[in-house]
């Protein structure tokens, strides 16, 4: 499909039992972050992984829980045997007494940090994330992973749990790119955690993306608008939107095909994903349309994780073919235009269907209206010269920009149009190749970024 990076689970030991709600497949109940989780491999065939990723010029990041560990208490946290985990075995090493998290009280971030995730059955006991103990145990094992299996990046898990005070540490034993989650549903307080960490997931848009594409008769009139909105919302309180991870489905979050299972409004969502400030993630399976078949909890966890290989790795698939397309749209504009990762997308053209959003010299056109939805032309204020011809890089159709720069955009079928001057298409569509300095997705770019602006 033409990424440059892959996010794995986490890839330490976790509890091995059955558990009310399963066994540790996901890789998040940790017991011993010392020792590799068995069931995903060996250490050889990580360095091999890593290895073959990097002979192909990609890159390699993982998950990271530094939050908590696991145990199944089967009713009481009293079962608890804190010898069991590794290297934080001792009692005093985690937070005390016992509680929940109540979400809702979010100025109470002590609560939020010191109390636990899970429940009586599987609970997360909380690490001292704020003592020096903890803080130190972490940096001497991240400071030695990373280089041990070529490590290019980490994904932190439950951000939003941890004490601030632990990342100056953590981030400078690791010394590489990393965001983190902050599944919070507010632009401000998520973009708040860049003081902290190089980047976060894009919790401040993701929200209003789902919402604007999930359904094709019922989205309320200002869902696109609310769209636009929360794309402004990020590039002002975000310190480099560059960084973020932008996202439409993770393992946290539900399928969207189980909410919505037209395939023009997936191509849409995918569209604006790919396209939009950021680092863009498409989760494993997204690509094969995934819809967490069974699920009782609206496609959410544990529906939501399925197996790729169930797919057969099928790259006949629609969306396959789509995100290979996006991936070689974004990339032509990275190697076309120097400033096109730092330049801020912004929405140029909203209504109650349809949304315009223009990045660089690339101009991305998506709506809500579905697979049935009628044929339209709407005139988008692409801000080009006037005369410029540009190629819709989809379907490889061209258009002439007016005296205003304005084009004229045929909208069908609910399918998204992504337009670029022709002189700069390269190969596709038919394009001469260009011969221009080698680039990637950003990934690389942006880790050294990451780096420099610690």
């Amino acid at each position: 499909m033409g990424f440059d990076a892959i996010w794995i689970s986490p890839i330490v030991k976790n509890i091995e039992d059955t558990t009310a709600y399963g066994d540790a497949y996901h890789g998040y109940w940790a017991q011993d972050i010392t020792s590799l989780n068995s069931h995903f491999g060996s250490s050889g065939d990580l360095k091999a992984l890593s290895a073959a990723l990097h002979a192909r010029g990609m890159y390699l990041m993982v998950d990271v829980v530094v939050n908590h560990m696991a145990y199944n208490a089967k009713g009481s946290i009293d079962n608890i045997d804190y010898t069991k985990f590794r290297p934080f075995n001792k009692k005093s090493n985690y937070h005390f007494p016992y509680c929940t998290i109540d979400y809702n009280n979010l100025a109470n971030l002590t609560q939020i940090q010191d109390c636990w995730i899970g429940d009586t059955q599987v609970p997360l006991p909380d690490l001292r994330t704020e003592d020096p103990v903890v803080q130190l145990g972490y940096a001497a094992w991240i400071a030695g992973l990373i280089p041990q299996y070529g490590i290019d990046g980490i994904r932190l898990d439950t951000v939003l749990q941890v004490n601030t005070g632990f990342w100056s540490t953590f981030l400078a034993a690791a010394n590489t790119y990393m965001f983190g989650e902050v599944y919070i549903n507010d632009a401000s307080f998520v973009c708040n955690y860049q003081n902290y960490l190089p980047g976060v997931l894009n919790y401040g848009l993701y929200f209003a993306l789902f919402n604007a594409f999930k359904s094709t008769t019922t989205a309320p009139k200002t869902a696109m608008t609310d769209l636009a909105t929360a794309v402004n919302n990020v590039k002002s309180k975000c310190k480099d939107t560059s960084l973020l991870g932008t996202f439409s489905e993770n393992h946290d979050n539900p399928r969207f095909a189980f909410v919505q299972g037209d395939l023009a409004a997936a191509m849409n969502i995918i569209s604006f994903t790919m396209l939009a400030d950021g680092i863009p993630i498409i989760y494993q399976g997204q690509e094969q349309r995934y819809s967490a078949s069974g699920s009782n909890n609206g496609g959410n966890d544990p529906f939501n994780r399925e197996a790729i290989w169930f797919s057969q790795y099928n790259t006949a698939a629609p969306l396959y073919g789509l995100i290979k397309k996006l991936n070689w749209a974004r990339k032509n504009a990275i190697r076309d235009d120097s400033t096109y990762l730092s330049y801020q997308s912004w929405p140029i053209y909203t209504d109650t269907t349809t949304i315009a959003t223009k990045k660089g010299k690339l101009v991305t056109v998506t709506s809500n209206r579905g697979s049935t939805g009628a044929n339209y032309t709407q005139v988008i204020p692409a801000g080009y010269t006037a005369g410029t011809v540009v190629t819709e890089l989809l379907g490889c159709t061209t258009l002439t920009a007016d005296s205003s720069g304005s084009i004229a955009v045929p909208m069908g079928l609910g399918q998204p149009r992504v337009y670029y001057p022709t002189a700069n298409r390269g190969s596709q569509c038919g394009g001469a190749t260009t011969r221009s300095r080698s680039v990637t997705s950003g990934f690389s770019t942006l880790t050294k970024l990451a780096r420099r602006k610690r």
